[in-house]
């Protein structure tokens, strides 16, 4: 028989997928990619997946491995998708695809099924992903498949599918919005939201962290470290990668910090409207570019600058595993060496104010930088540094006169 490993949640469309599989004739294993999304019973989900037919199911926490070697980097960039979305759902999907291999090489599978669309970025993700892991893996996308959308057009026949397998699912036919959620952040999209005027702020139940109009009314101060650009303490105790993003959710979460409402184009084309929250990771963001300022010079962080958005877009679109993020990646950590030191922050309804940075590393030297003279700053010197700067216009406007 042959055999396939199927990325599993356990909610409606990967449920009637694993049934759908089967009788197609396949040997199913359900990997559970715990990427800190929100679960009522981990252990439940596993045994429904036996329970449905599965020849075997497994979960796989990759929460540590998710903030360390994927979104530190990305924050390490100050990447962000056209300039506002922190890639919170982007990042997670190559390390998903990742682990459904390794499954899969474990128990012989030819196949690697996912429950993307084939409207949405997350489709090309896994397979960009899984094709550079395994170039000879055969990947299955349900919803790309005309005979699978000829039996479930819709919900209903999804549902009716569930009732005749008896597999038990948690569905209504209306839904406002649909949510993907992780350790880094929560994305709403769809249903009402596809109305761009709609204010979508006001209609999603947000789950990371309150509003600023209901945030406490004072400010909450708190001071991140980092070495080499990787955040490592909150308030002078020591973190791991994963501890160091749910404890900032916490904190800039009860202070209603980061959240967005924006339209995004999608990597297949289409503009899409999403509402997303990552108060943790929007702070680290900000903390992180107070300490570059003071540990970089001006060219480096000028040329990362000029990339980031690149950085970005190969993120977005899921070419994580390629010969250029690699180098990428490379040239970021070697980059990122001087940032250390410790940023406060005060955090007051949806807004983050800096409070103070310090590092062992700071280029800041105030007696060059003072208005009131002094240091290795003499000012004479501006004059020749001027008149060189302006020897082409001033040769320019000779040969070429400009009216004004």
């Amino acid at each position: 028989m042959r055999k396939c490993v199927l990325a599993y949640s356990g909610g409606l469309d990967t449920s009637v997928i694993l049934g759908w599989l089967q009788d197609e004739g396949y040997e199913v294993h359900c990997v559970y990619v715990d990427v800190g999304q929100p679960c009522e019973d981990r252990e439940a989900i596993m045994q429904k997946a036996h329970d449905n037919g599965a020849a075997s199911a497994r979960l796989v926490d990759v929460q540590e491995e998710l903030c360390r070697d994927f979104a530190f980097p990305v924050l390490q960039w100050q990447a962000k998708y056209e300039g506002i979305y922190l890639l919170g759902t982007s990042i997670a999907r190559p390390l998903i695809s990742k682990a459904c291999l390794e499954v899969a090489r474990e128990v012989g599978a030819e196949a690697f099924v996912h429950g993307a669309t084939g409207k949405g970025n997350d489709q090309c993700r896994f397979q960009l992903a899984a094709e550079a892991l395994e170039p000879d893996v055969k990947m299955i996308a349900p919803w790309r498949m005309q005979s699978f959308r000829d039996k479930f057009p819709g919900r209903t026949e999804m549902i009716d599918f569930c009732d005749v397998k008896k597999i038990p699912v948690k569905a209504s036919l209306a839904k406002p919005y649909s949510s993907d959620e992780n350790c880094l952040h929560i994305s709403y999209e769809a249903g009402k939201l596809e109305d761009t005027a709609v204010n979508g702020v006001a209609i999603v139940d947000f789950g990371m962290g309150v509003s600023p109009q209901e945030a406490p009314d004072k400010v909450e101060e708190v001071t991140v470290g980092f070495e080499s650009g990787v955040p490592v303490s909150i308030n002078g105790v020591k973190k791991s990668p994963l501890a160091m993003v749910q404890e900032m959710n916490e904190i800039a979460g009860r202070n209603g910090v980061g959240r967005i409402d924006i339209v995004e184009n999608r990597f297949v084309g289409m503009k899409s409207r999403g509402v997303y929250e990552a108060p943790g990771m929007t702070a680290l963001y900000a903390a992180h570019l107070q300490l570059e300022q003071l540990t970089l010079d001006r060219d480096l962080v000028h040329l990362r600058d000029r990339l980031a958005p690149e950085v970005a877009e190969m993120v977005y679109y899921g070419f994580w595993y390629c010969p250029k993020m690699d180098a990428l990646l490379a040239f970021i950590k070697e980059a990122q060496q001087p940032v250390t030191g410790e940023v406060t922050l005060g955090l007051y309804k949806g807004n983050i104010e800096i409070h103070g940075r310090t590092s062992p590393n700071s280029l800041y030297d105030e007696e060059v930088a003072s208005m009131e003279g002094g240091g290795s700053y003499d000012q004479t010197d501006a004059e020749g540094f001027i008149r060189l700067q302006g020897l082409p216009s001033r040769v320019l406007g000779k040969v070429r006169p400009r009216s004004y």
